[in-house]
């Protein structure tokens, strides 16, 4: 039941996000001039995010058709390998987003967040991650999701506050599902190996990515 149930929604999930980033490019040109840049880097963000999560939850359909989780471990990791790297840029993405809606000039900060984005990518490759293993070394993990975690976080900060200050009702939704989303991922993180029911987590932070694709395709492409 727990992998009919799992297929089903990463199935559906894989329809939903491919079909908002479809819309999204054939629909570029309801965008308004003013928007038209942030609107680019949007689709972008999303189109990686999509890329990279057909890998993880694509192989993980494939697993379950071809025997089960267990017996497709290194199937599972390169998926895992693939979505980690394609959040990683759709974060720095968000990072561009946010510049460009507030004008906001090149800084220390900035170049802080995309140096942890460069630095995860970096760690991401190192043999440690034991990326194809049945169970990856925790520390690993840990390290690995530190400057996620630094960069997403203070990205849903900065969109909530900024957008606030401007009244700008699209960017601070979608800072606050990008903060529902890890809360929903943190747990997962540190507790699901223990656990394992904490990895049905997965689902609404799952749902609060489709959530902030589909504000912002409603407040950008003006459908």
């Amino acid at each position: 039941m727990k992998s009919i149930m799992e297929t089903t929604f990463n199935i559906l999930y894989l329809i939903i996000i491919w079909y908002l980033v479809i819309k999204m490019y054939t629909n570029k040109s309801k965008v308004s001039n003013s928007n038209k840049e942030v609107a680019s880097i949007f689709a972008l963000a999303f189109l990686f995010l999509a890329i990279g999560d057909t890998g993880h939850v694509g192989f993980r359909v494939l697993a379950y058709i071809n025997g089960g989780l267990e017996q497709n471990s290194a199937l599972l990791g390169y998926g895992k390998l693939a979505t980690s790297i394609t959040v990683t840029i759709f974060y720095a993405c968000v990072v561009e987003m946010w510049r460009r809606r507030y004008n906001k000039p090149n800084n220390s900060l900035i170049y802080a967040l995309f140096g942890l984005s460069a630095i995860r990518i970096v760690i991401m490759l190192l043999p440690g991650n034991e990326w194809t293993s049945a169970e990856p070394p925790f520390t690993w993990e840990i390290l690995r999701n530190i400057p996620l975690m630094i960069v997403g976080l203070c990205m849903a900060f900065l969109l909530i506050h900024d957008a606030k200050k401007a009244n700008d009702k699209t960017f601070q939704w979608i800072g606050i599902t990008i903060l529902i989303s890890y809360a929903f991922y943190i747990p997962v993180i540190l507790f699901a190996r223990n656990i394992p029911a904490i990895g049905f987590l997965m689902i609404p932070k799952t749902i609060a990515y489709l959530a902030a694709a589909f504000i912002g395709y409603k407040g950008l492409y003006n459908v």
